[in-house]
């Protein structure tokens, strides 16, 4: 078989990012990696793609491999190719992230490589250049969050306007005003109220609301407003 005359192979990696919200906090997935160098220090997921697989196969595998997930929403972020970025050879990442309802996930979540969830707040340093990663995808989905309400994909069917709420003040890391947070997400007409209250946090109670995902697919209009002035 032809190959380029006088060009030296490059490693081609596929690291995962996995953003998850359990209904309290936002948390970010890492593992304990399983090789040197840097063995068993906290680490996204990753792995090298295969001489068959095509990027997006070669992360729904590493991701299934290292944690158990499968059947998560994947979205390529960026490539990072610097060339001191690993230690052994020369490698190229290209990384995916995705946000889930921890909830809805938390059985398959398997511990052979120790994954753990880690508050955003609380992640501890991670190796190579996995931070700088981590904060590309938190950029990105703050990016995307305030032209759409892609935030909805953390929750679980039903939630409380809190529950929306925090989650809101913890990507953008600044508070809300609540009369005027729930004043303009009733406006966005994006969500159904339930009969059924959450009284897991007061006698009172929250009401449980659930998106319209007619709505939802069809909203595309800016949620700037939402978001804490500080940030705009």
């Amino acid at each position: 078989m032809a190959k380029y005359i006088n060009q030296k192979p490059v490693l081609v990696a596929v690291d995962c990012i996995i953003f998850g919200y359990d209904g309290d906090q936002l948390k970010l997935l890492v593992i304990k990696r399983a090789i040197e160098p840097i063995k068993d220090q906290w680490s996204l997921m990753g792995g090298f793609i295969g001489e068959e697989e095509n990027l997006d196969g070669a992360a729904k595998r590493i991701l299934l491999e290292l944690t158990g997930l499968h059947d998560v929403y994947l979205e390529q972020l960026h490539a990072y190719g610097r060339p001191d970025r690993d230690p052994i050879e020369r490698t190229v990442s290209v990384v995916y992230f995705s946000l889930i309802d921890i909830n809805k996930y938390s059985t398959q979540i398997n511990d052979q490589f120790h994954a753990e969830w880690f508050k955003i707040k609380e992640v501890p340093e991670l190796i190579f250049d996995h931070d700088v990663m981590v904060q590309a995808a938190m950029d990105k989905i703050r990016y995307q969050a305030a032209l759409h309400p892609i935030l909805f994909e953390l929750l679980p069917k039903k939630f409380t306007i809190p529950q929306l709420q925090a989650l809101y003040e913890q990507v953008y890391d600044a508070p809300i005003d609540n009369r005027n947070f729930i004043r303009k997400i009733t406006a966005s007409g994006l969500l159904i109220k339930q009969t059924e209250k959450d009284k897991s946090n007061s006698r009172r109670g929250a009401f449980y609301f659930k998106l319209d995902k007619n709505k939802h697919k069809a909203q595309f209009q800016s949620f700037l407003n939402f978001i804490p002035k500080a940030i705009k």
